[in-house]
């Protein structure tokens, strides 16, 4: 796959809330990084994922919605074979949004940051 291939895998991954999807664009050197969790390795990120979950379901009526997120506002710059990205993200019925800044090559997602509008729980 190339950067952009990997990028849209990726983004269609957080909108099923399906790791496995994610992980399959993600670069070897992967990294998430929640503010309110800190940095999260490719290895740990399954886990991560299911806690996520656990808390959007408990600010609504125990279920998780679907799809789990909603991705809009996507911007994205190419230079020297790599991608970055910028896209708003919210989670249906919650108060959970933020933004995200990814950085990708061919070799897939190396790297997310993310930010809260509104954080889980809260």
């Amino acid at each position: 796959m190339n950067a952009v291939e990997h990028l849209n895998t990726y983004a269609e991954g957080w909108t099923k809330g399906n790791a496995e999807t994610i992980l399959k664009a993600a670069a070897d050197d992967y990294t998430f990084d929640d503010p309110n969790v800190g940095v999260v390795t490719r290895e740990a990120f399954t886990e991560y994922l299911a806690g996520l979950k656990e808390a959007v379901a408990a600010q609504g009526d125990g279920r998780v919605p679907d799809p789990l997120m909603e991705l809009t506002e996507v911007l994205t710059h190419e230079e020297n074979g790599g991608v970055t990205a910028s896209c708003w993200w919210t989670i249906p019925g919650t108060a959970i949004q933020g933004a995200g800044l990814i950085k990708v090559d061919d070799s897939g997602v190396h790297s997310e940051v993310i930010t809260y509008y509104a954080k889980p729980g809260g």
